[in-house]
């Protein structure tokens, strides 16, 4: 047996081992991830799809910035909530799909998602006689702060200065909640100045122009400072929202799905029992038909089993109820490609051929049928990809992914891995009724 080839199987066994290593059991948390990554329909949760009105847009910005910059800020919110691989992605030119897995309060979930967060610090309106203004309603009066910054022009302190650092605290002397928030170099000039002319005043924080704290200032501050009369829970959530920075342009929410999360266990077992029965049908058939070769096939998929069980698990690759269908499935395309070898080896042993001869020449033969098929199933694959996306049917993009990997990797595993062990195993069994031939 050549060098190369027992070097390519010696890497095959080392790809196995550390794949099984990597997989079972399977709620095992190697590298960081603690089982495979479960999709809406298997774990529960929420999909929700948000429109922009990019007519409120900043006329200097592209509608492709203003998408990219509001993906990237509900990121961080989300991530802010603790969400176990949460999907968002645009959709057309101004919608926006988020995946939430696993999220207990979706109500909560989709307020702050939502939510404009444009935060902003105003004064109290003093009239000549040093007193404060009020409205016809009663209501006092604030007019956003304003100071010079290091260009020299007047600026409104908003949230944009602060440092993504904000956090929920208990205030020690007091025993309430409140949030901590530092600001950047520009927004502690502006801050200095705001807070000297307001010592013993009170100052307005504002949240999408509705007042959430208004405490007094008892002296200059100049880097940090904190919002206080909130709820643990409304700190928590607004440290969040500091953190991610305000919406560029107002999100309405256009679609609503909530997934059982009941569902999710009761389909896994159901997949799982039609899996173990259609794998034993494939080995009994391909066992007692092609027997030897049949054997090498079903120690292959076995292989390929893990090896993509691993790919998911480590990627990570979300797994759905229809890309546990599409795994599945691709046991069956990876037993179709052998099927094809061996009938191909078959004939080259009746036509008279080496055992040895026979084997690559089935493979050699088989090729351009394996090819042929799997790149039309790639087609349709990127086609239900698209039209997934399109339509924002998560489940069809799910069976679209799971199965261009399951047979991509099918392609390697029959071509290649199969190949290695029939040269290996020929050495071995040397009678053609071994391959299920006649003499």
């Amino acid at each position: 047996m050549k060098k190369s080839n027992i070097y390519l199987l010696v890497f095959v066994l080392v790809i196995f081992l550390f794949s099984l290593w990597a997989v079972f059991p399977l709620d095992s948390d190697r590298f960081g991830r603690k089982g495979l990554t479960l999709g809406l329909d298997l774990k529960g949760g929420s999909y929700l799809v948000y429109q922009a009105d990019l007519t409120k847009k900043d006329p200097g910005q592209t509608d492709e910035e203003v998408m990219k910059g509001v993906i990237g800020k509900i990121e961080r919110r989300v991530n802010g909530l603790g969400v176990t691989e949460p999907l968002i992605q645009q959709q057309g030119t101004d919608r926006l799909l988020v995946e939430l897995p696993g999220v207990a309060n979706v109500d909560e979930a989709i307020k702050l998602i939502g939510k404009v967060a444009e935060l902003d610090f105003r004064e109290l309106k003093y009239g000549a006689d040093g007193k404060e203004q009020f409205d016809d309603k009663g209501n006092p009066i604030w007019i956003k702060a304003k100071a010079i910054g290091s260009d020299k022009t007047e600026k409104v302190l908003t949230g944009k200065y602060l440092k993504p650092n904000s956090q929920p605290s208990i205030d020690q002397q007091t025993n309430q909640p409140e949030v901590l928030f530092s600001w950047n170099e520009e927004g502690a000039l502006l801050f200095e100045q705001i807070t000297q002319r307001n010592i013993n005043k009170r100052l307005g924080i504002f949240m999408d122009d509705v007042v959430i704290s208004a405490p007094t200032v008892q002296g200059v501050i100049k880097d940090s400072g904190r919002i206080t009369g909130v709820t643990l829970k409304e700190a928590g959530n607004l440290a969040i929202l500091l953190n991610s920075g305000s919406l560029d342009v107002p999100l309405k929410i256009i679609q609503q799905q909530d997934i059982d999360a009941t569902l999710g266990s009761d389909s896994i077992h159901k997949s799982i029992i039609a899996g173990i029965i259609g794998l034993i049908l494939v080995v009994l058939f391909m066992v007692l038909y092609y027997k030897v070769p049949g054997f090498v096939a079903c120690v292959v998929l076995a292989i390929y089993g893990v090896v993509l069980l691993a790919i998911f698990k480590l990627v990570p690759i979300t797994m759905t109820l229809p890309g546990i269908a599409a795994f599945i499935v691709s046991f069956g395309m990876a037993v179709d490609a052998n099927v094809l070898i061996f009938e191909r080896m078959k004939e080259e042993l009746r036509g008279g051929r080496t055992l040895g001869a026979a084997i690559e020449a089935g493979f050699n033969r088989a090729w351009p049928a394996i090819r042929d098929s799997n790149i039309t199933t790639f087609i349709a694959c990127i086609i239900l990809w698209w039209f997934g996306g399109a339509v924002g049917a998560f489940m069809v993009k799910g069976f679209a992914l799971t199965l261009f990997i399951g047979v991509a990797l099918s392609m390697v595993s029959a071509i290649m891995i199969t190949r290695v062990f029939m040269r290996f195993i020929v050495k071995m069994i040397t009678s053609v009724s071994a391959y299920g031939v006649q003499k």
